[in-house]
């Protein structure tokens, strides 16, 4: 009862980050199941599952705040679609020995790629407005749905940055158009992963409590997408994507490091996540300062000079 609780805390916690920064649903639930000894497949056949629930109360949360592009959602849910299924059935086929050691390399490559991409650059807006192409978004969407499956996550990590660096969606709309399209992305890697290992290698009851978690913070998350600030939002969840994998990586019997080494990387690494988090929070603080120093110069402006 205890694991199921902590289980519903880490789903709702995850949909909030996911649903207010486009990403890390799967890549923060994996993570954590990993932490505790799930099976890598299992525990990317358990997420995906639960995301099938969360993912589209989500969606309906998005389009009903109005945060959704439809057009974007088929062009890259459905070859993500395919990319998970095939992604899905490839980790069900290696062992736990190679796909624990695997899986914790993609998840810790996206959390770098998730704490750099928001603590050095922000989110861009150039370009915005114009479309976005099918040669561009179906590509992408199969490599990223072949990620999610393996990594246990990466939908987001993948897709959100991509369109947002494009400058061509506003920061919203990629946000609520990924987690709209993660539903086809959730049920295809579901599939492949049913008939890779098996219905019987999934435990439902962990399946419901990410779900219940999730459901009850995707609306809440769909409101919030307008108020959170998602830069210091991107460098708090990717260091600690980055911080649980090196832990997964350091005990693997691939590096088989000391307990010495160990504690060593991880003051390392933990005093570089909060100079990033303070980071984050200093460039948000000028960003803010400065709109509103243009919003007090337009203000004064439009004031009419009184008449001598």
């Amino acid at each position: 009862m205890r694991n199921l609780l902590l289980l519903a805390l880490v789903g709702l916690g995850a949909q909030l980050v996911d649903g207010s920064l486009g990403m890390a649903y799967g890549v923060t639930s994996t993570t954590l199941l990993l932490a505790i000894g799930t099976n890598p497949a299992a525990a990317s056949a358990t997420v995906h599952l639960a995301e099938i629930g969360t993912t589209l109360v989500s969606g309906a949360s998005h389009w009903r705040f109005g945060n959704v592009d439809w057009g974007v959602v088929a062009k890259i849910g459905i070859p993500g679609a395919v990319g998970a299924f095939a992604g899905a059935t490839f980790l069900s086929s290696l062992s736990t020995e190679v796909a624990a050691p695997v899986m914790a390399i993609i998840l810790l490559v996206l959390g770098l790629y998730v704490l750099i991409r928001f603590t050095v650059a922000g989110l861009p807006t150039q370009h915005l407005g114009k479309p976005l192409r099918k040669r561009f978004l179906a590509p992408l969407g199969l490599v990223a749905g072949f990620v999610d499956s393996t990594g246990g996550g990466g939908w987001g990590p993948v897709g959100t940055p991509a369109i947002l660096a494009s400058g061509r969606l506003e920061p919203r709309k990629t946000i609520g158009s990924i987690d709209t399209s993660e539903f086809l992305i959730a049920v295809a890697a579901s599939a492949g992963f049913i008939v890779g290992i098996g219905s019987e290698g999934i435990d439902y009851a962990w399946v419901g409590a990410l779900l219940v978690g999730g459901m009850i913070a995707a609306p809440i998350a769909a409101w919030l997408v307008r108020h959170l600030p998602a830069r210091i939002l991107g460098s708090l969840v990717g260091g600690l994507i980055v911080i649980t994998n090196i832990r997964t990586l350091l005990q693997s019997d691939w590096v088989g490091a000391s307990s010495g080494v160990q504690t060593a990387a991880y003051a390392v690494i933990f005093a570089l996540w909060v100079s990033a988090v303070l980071y984050s929070l200093q460039e948000y603080r000028k960003q803010r300062a400065q709109e509103r120093e243009l919003v007090e110069e337009a203000e004064g402006a439009s004031t009419p000079t009184p008449a001598q």
